[in-house]
């Protein structure tokens, strides 16, 4: 090839090849053993130009490359590094491949739970920990010159996305930025916000997947591809795929069905029971042999429930399922054994060790968020080896754990999301089949959808087509956030910060659009008053008096809902604990006996934020034996108690025998009775003179006459929707504008109200908060104001900390939790009295939770745990009581253990208790307490 080049070109590329072996790049190229792709090279090249960088590629794509190499070149220039992670187990990942290739004398690791080597020149932390470090200036910023941000598309996430915009936002101009996400539909949006924020930042898109993703539909025996084979054209959607849809659509088939005139004939009903009978959804093993038999094993299995991820486990070893051969399964109990070998023996049966060693000695395993730590990481790292070849997991595994297979399975397309049972997103899909097809392994990864009933084979290609989502800014200020700016930053300067914010960007950015939107409304609005026009008088007064005359109407309907549902609350507020009453409407409708009258008709706070209820929500057992907590949509009629009964001492809603032995009794008391029919009352409407009026004076205009009348009255009724969507939009533009600025200042007047501001100073009471993280921080503030927590004992500490960061994972439609008695009950009573006080001030400052802003109410529900394993009760007991799986026990221990750190830090130095038992001192052997056996284990350091 440098024969056909002229001397002077052999020169110049010389030259270039002599230059490019110079820089930081060519050393870093030599430490792997395969070449850089041409999207790695390019952000490497902007880095070591001095540039911040911003790279989106698909998950497996090797970005991680570009954080590596500004780690490089921190070591190279003799500057510090910090390397960011979402989550724990990332950084836990991250830490263990950068001591391997820098060793343990250079690399640091700094997460909630462990802190290794805090002053390397390298250092791995939880995004948190490094917004945390730049609010307390702390000492270790020195010498910073980069950090990566691995995942930065976790900035969307509702409940931590904030973190990062922080952590953007206060780093110090000199550090450089490396940034490292998922492919977003709005990488060039979200750098030119970086460009603004943090000077020069060179963004790097690649849509390129290292290794090709194929897309599969499994139905009954058969393994179809999504989409045809074809080149140069637009991807088409599998025939055979469609045409199975559309045959399971058509309903199922009855003799009486007629087809023309004419009775199905026995001969096509035959025809298309065989085609049917081709297509089901097969079960968990039988996916699994077929993947084995294809030769596309390891693969995950993606199952939104962790139940159901336990049961697939066990349904593949009933089936028999062997996936190792002999010298596997002992290599897999080799390594099991020895990262297990600090846990006791009792605890082992808690944790059912056995039957998980079991599947993983077969190449079988679950994970997720509700397993011990310790036995995630080691089904991670057994199937990294190839030694466990099948795992069912919920979506949690996606989420940045290097994990890759050579297929990912996909049960249903549907995922409960907290709320309700919805689609999930094309962001999703790619996110959960990015895990398919291992960069130098695979020569391609497979997705494979099951066949559902209902299945449509275009909506899954519209998943599987669209490649990228949007980022989305979850940015909003905190009350711990208000006083850390003010004391660093004044009033003002924090207020001009937060207007930097990739929030007030996007917002900023939506104007414009809305803007020109409204401009063409206003010409679309001329239009149809010119098409509206009527010969005979004024069209537009007599589409006033029409649309008068239908609110009017509507208005009387509601009014007499409302009436209709005040009296039916009112009645349920009479109901007590006995009463039998017969549930009108709804799944539950029916007999049913109240054991429970609910909370009474206002606002309540619960685990997703603040619910209005009409009424109280009674707690009933129906004479089905269900236990349910109902809603005033239950009852769109007033009820009152049919019958009494006596409610036995020793009821428990929990054991299946009370709840049959009691809805058995209910049958019997109170079967036979038949409730009276509720009769509605004479509609307001008919009475009204306001609507008598309207109408009289419709018949006596103008343009009532007009036989082009209902013509213009369309036209009329464009206008009027199009005016009232116009005038949303100017409200929206309104309301877009400066938005993170006024929360900021509703914040910081409730703040200043409390006593924790005065103008530009931070009182005493500000810097306590400002050391308290979290989302109860004002909460746990006032606590310690107060002194609640003042003469408690480390386990009754630990006990009332746990309501500061437990949430439910249902919704609370249960009895009361169990709480431990004495002091710490007291306490945690006088919790919520005073966030009843907070919440009414945010109501008053206009401080909402709906705007993801406030404190939400202090959920109970781990207190019992935290106290008991906290007081030194055994795992077994503890788990029992508590109804809840390993992991999610260690997980909210960790979190509490991570509060009561910082309740340590900001406690006062002496409380009113006396013998320095203070409040600071009990939250440290609160600590200590909390830290054993299991929730202790770690896997690093």
């Amino acid at each position: 090839m440098t024969e056909d080049l002229s001397p002077a070109e052999r020169y110049a590329a010389a030259r270039k090849r002599a230059a490019e072996q110079a820089t930081a790049l060519a050393d870093f190229r030599e430490m792997y053993d395969f070449g850089l792709d041409p999207f790695q090279i390019e952000a490497c090249q902007a880095l070591e130009t001095g540039k911040g960088v911003l790279v989106a590629a698909p998950t497996g794509s090797g970005k991680t490359i570009v954080g590596e190499f500004a780690v490089h070149l921190a070591l190279q220039q003799g500057k510090k590094c910090f390397y960011t992670t979402p989550i724990k187990a990332l950084s836990n990942q991250k830490y263990a491949d950068l001591v391997k290739r820098y060793g343990v004398d250079k690399v640091g690791l700094l997460t909630g739970d462990n802190s290794v080597n805090a002053d390397a020149p390298v250092v791995v932390m939880t995004t948190e920990v490094l917004r945390n470090m730049l609010y307390a200036g702390s000492q270790t910023l020195l010498g910073l010159g980069y950090v990566v941000m691995d995942e930065v598309h976790y900035l969307s996430d509702r409940f931590r996305g904030a973190v990062w915009e922080e952590v953007i936002i206060h780093l110090p101009e000199s550090v450089t930025l490396v940034s490292l996400s998922a492919t977003v539909s709005n990488a060039e949006e979200f750098g030119d916000w970086l460009d603004t924020v943090r000077g020069d930042t060179e963004v790097i898109v690649s849509e390129h997947r290292p290794v090709p993703l194929f897309q599969h539909v499994l139905a009954g025996r058969r393994m179809y591809d999504l989409f045809e084979e074809g080149e140069g054209r637009k991807k088409a959607v599998n025939p055979d795929l469609t045409r199975m849809a559309r045959m399971e659509a058509s309903r199922s088939y009855n003799p009486r069905d007629r087809r023309k005139g004419k009775m199905v004939r026995e001969a096509d009903r035959e025809r298309e029971r065989r085609q049917r009978s081709r297509i089901w959804t097969p079960g968990r093993p039988e996916v699994i042999e077929r993947l084995d038999s294809e030769g596309l094993l390891p693969a995950i299995t993606f199952i939104f429930s962790r139940a159901a991820c336990e049961a697939a486990v066990q349904q593949c070893l009933y089936a028999g399922l062997r996936l190792n051969d002999e010298e596997a399964r002992a290599r897999v109990r080799e390594i099991v054994e020895e990262r297990t070998a600090a846990i006791p023996d009792e605890d082992l049966h808690v944790l059912g060790y056995f039957e998980w060693l079991e599947g993983l000695e077969r190449g079988i395993a679950a994970h997720h968020a509700g397993m011990l730590p310790t036995f995630k990481e080691v089904v991670e790292e057994l199937f990294v080896r190839g030694l466990v070849k099948a795992v069912f997991a919920t979506e949690t595994l996606a989420l940045g754990i290097n994990m890759p297979a050579r297929s990912v399975i996909l049960e249903k397309l549907v995922k409960w999301n907290g709320e309700q049972h919805a689609d999930i997103t094309p962001g999703e899909y790619t996110q959960l089949t990015g895990r398919a097809g291992r960069r130098g392994i695979d020569v391609e990864g497979h997705a494979v959808v099951l066949w559902q009933r209902g299945f449509s084979p275009e909506h899954l290609a519209g998943l599987a087509g669209t490649r990228t989502y949007p980022l989305r800014s979850s940015f909003k200020p905190s009350y711990n956030m208000a006083v850390n700016l003010v004391e660093q930053f004044g009033r003002h300067r924090s207020r001009e910060l937060l207007e930097t914010s990739f929030a007030q960007f996007q917002a900023d950015k939506s104007v414009v659009g809305i803007s020109r939107q409204v401009q063409r409304n206003e010409e679309g609005l001329d239009g149809y008053k010119a098409s509206m026009t009527c010969h005979l008088g004024d069209f537009e007064e007599y589409a006033r008096l029409r649309r008068e005359l239908k609110d009017r109407e509507t208005d009387l309907a509601k009014q007499g809902a409302a009436q209709r549902r005040a009296a039916a609350a009112a009645a349920l507020e009479k109901l007590k604990p006995g009463d039998v009453i017969h549930v009108p409407s709804g799944k539950f409708a029916g007999l049913a006996l109240v054991l429970d009258p609910g909370i009474p008709a206002g606002r309540s706070n619960g685990h997703r934020g603040f619910e209005q209820h009409d009424g109280p929500r009674p707690l009933v057992l129906t004479a089905e034996r269900q236990v349910k907590r109902l809603a005033s949509i239950d009852f769109p009629v007033p009820v009152e108690a049919l019958e009494r009964m006596r409610i036995p001492k020793s009821f428990n809603a929990r054991s299946p025998q009370s709840r049959r032995d009691l809805a058995s009794a209910l049958r019997t008391k109170a079967g036979h009775i038949v409730p009276d029919r509720h009769r509605r009352n004479r509609a307001a409407a008919a009475d009204d003179r306001e609507i008598t009026r309207l109408r009289a004076e419709l018949r006596a205009h103008p343009c009532h006459g007009c036989d082009e009348r209902e013509d213009h009255a369309r036209w009329a009724e464009r206008y009027y929707r199009l005016r009232r969507d116009t005038q949303q939009l100017e409200r929206r533009i309104e309301g877009r504008t400066n938005t993170i600025a006024r929360t900021f200042d509703r914040i910081v007047a409730l703040l200043t109200e409390m006593d924790y501001l005065r103008g530009d100073e931070v009182t005493q009471n500000g810097k306590r908060l400002a050391r308290l993280y979290g989302e109860l921080d004002l909460l746990a503030s006032e606590c310690l104001r107060d002194g609640v927590w003042e003469g408690l004992s480390p386990a009754e500490l630990a006990a009332c900390v746990s309501a500061l960061v437990f949430e439910a994972r249902a919704a609370d439609d249960a009895l009361a939790p169990k709480l431990p008695s004495g002091k710490a009950k007291a306490a945690l009573g006088e919790m919520v009295r005073i966030w009843g006080r907070l919440d009414a001030l945010e109501e008053e400052f206009k401080i909402s939770q709906t705007e993801g802003v406030g404190q939400r109410e202090p959920d109970l529900g781990f207190a019992w745990a935290a106290h008991q394993w906290a007081s030194g009760k055994g795992l077994d007991e503890v788990l029992r009581e508590a109804d809840m799986p390993a992991g999610d026990f260690v997980r909210w221990c960790k979190q509490v253990i991570d509060v009561l750190g910082q309740i340590s830090a900001a406690a006062p130095a002496v409380s009113g208790a006396g013998d320095g038992d203070t409040v600071a001192k009990n939250a440290r052997k609160a600590v200590d307490a909390l830290r054993r056996g299991v929730v202790a284990y770690s896997s690093v350091g």
